[in-house]
């Protein structure tokens, strides 16, 4: 038989202990996992030695974060950020749309006022505007629609929010959107946000500020943005590919917002941080707690049209299908590899964590890249201590931290 799926080598042993919790569903191993790094910390672990990793955040960041939560953590999720589910995005594209309508509505009008737009110049406290001064205009104001400058001077002669009264003139007054003009208008909103817009979020947020975060990482991805939606603009123009138009500069921006670049763009010293296993490469930190090691999940199952028997007939490479290649997908060579970075990145001890059930009640497998490894598995009782108020380090950790205390106290 060839050995055409052997995409990474055997995993090799690893030079740290390694302790297994097994919780019944998600829920519980993502509460398990936090537990984890709760007690560690309450050890005497400093927060930035412990990291948590998992194949696939979108299956765990939900849970973690509320676990987190219930600990008094702050987890860092080191995922790409899709910007343009943000709400200072939301804002740019609203802002967009009204400046570009001939002729627009009260809710066109209202929406960046939603968004939290705010002048460059403002008093302090009167902004962003509240929800139920937008909804006060939306019912106050006239249907139908109307040029900006009709909108500045039908609302400047009502008893609107002097808010809204502001912002139609500011919308009425703006010019054509040159290259220069886009810059500084779409930079001046995003200056605006960050002033009023993420202290609001700050203050409805959870203790664990995590929609603060998504707002302060927006703003820093929006200022690179606007400069290269600026730039390209420009050049489009000059081409003669695009139009002069508001329009056009939101599409630019939603193109430039969906090529994600690379994760690490805002965090905060005092929070654990929650990465994906295809971060971890070169990583080193003492204590690493492993999430999902569910069979199914890491590795996880390839989709694929074609019938399993003749996918394993192509990986096999016998007979009529020896002059077939297999995609890498249907292996788990990536994901062998990735775990085999989160073994390596464990400086002192690894946790590895799984649920035994799915929400529907099936049972949820080991995943088999565990089946070469050595680990200690909590016993039930040791699990329940670990998530109890007491939080209470399981044995193999407490053997861990003895000796990692002794050699520290020994150099």
């Amino acid at each position: 038989m060839k050995d055409r799926v052997a995409l990474a080598g055997p995993l090799d042993a690893p030079d740290v202990p390694v302790v297994e919790v097994v919780s019944r569903t998600r829920r519980a191993e993502a509460r398990a996992a936090m537990a984890v790094v709760d007690a560690l910390c309450a050890d005497g672990v400093p927060v930035r030695d412990v990291a948590v990793v998992t194949r696939d955040l979108d299956g765990y960041e939900e849970a973690l974060s509320r676990a987190a939560v219930q600990y008094g953590l702050a987890p860092a999720f080191w995922t790409q950020l899709r910007v343009t589910r943000t709400r200072p995005f939301a804002l740019l594209v609203a802002v967009c749309d009204a400046l570009d309508a001939d002729r627009l509505d009260a809710a066109t009008l209202l929406r960046p006022l939603e968004r939290r737009w705010a002048p460059a110049e403002r008093a302090s406290g009167e902004w962003p505007v509240p929800p139920r001064v937008t909804r006060a205009a939306a019912r106050d104001l006239p249907a139908g629609e109307r040029t900006p400058a009709e909108w500045a001077d039908e609302i400047g002669e009502s008893s609107v929010d002097s808010r809204v009264r502001r912002f139609a003139a500011w919308l009425a007054g703006q010019p054509a959107p040159t290259p220069e003009r886009v810059g500084d208008v779409l930079g001046g909103v995003v200056d605006a946000y960050e002033a009023v817009g993420v202290p609001a979020t700050k203050a409805s947020d959870s203790p664990a500020l995590l929609e603060t975060e998504t707002d302060a990482r927006a703003v820093v991805r929006l200022r690179t943005l606007v400069e290269q939606v600026g730039y390209k603009y420009a050049d489009r123009l000059d081409e003669g590919t695009l139009e002069r138009s508001w329009s056009a500069v939101a599409e630019l921006a939603r193109l430039i917002a969906t090529q994600r670049p690379g994760r690490r763009e805002h965090s905060h010293a005092l929070a654990v941080d929650v990465s994906e296993a295809n971060d971890v490469w070169a990583l080193d930190v003492p204590y690493v707690v492993a999430v999902g090691l569910v069979d199914g999940e890491w590795p996880r199952r390839a989709d694929s049209p074609l019938p399993l028997e003749l996918r394993d007939a192509v990986l096999d490479g016998s007979g009529d299908t020896a002059s077939l290649a297999p995609r890498t997908a249907w292996t788990d060579g990536r994901d062998r590899d990735q775990f085999a970075d989160t073994l390596a990145a464990a400086g002192e001890a690894l946790v590895v964590t799984r649920h035994a059930e799915s929400v529907d009640g099936d049972a949820r497998h080991p995943s088999p890249l565990l089946a070469g490894v050595d680990r200690e598995a909590l016993s039930e009782s040791e699990r329940r201590r670990l998530v109890s108020r007491d939080r209470v380090l399981p044995a193999a950790l407490e053997r861990v931290r003895e000796r990692a205390t002794d050699e520290g106290e020994g150099s």
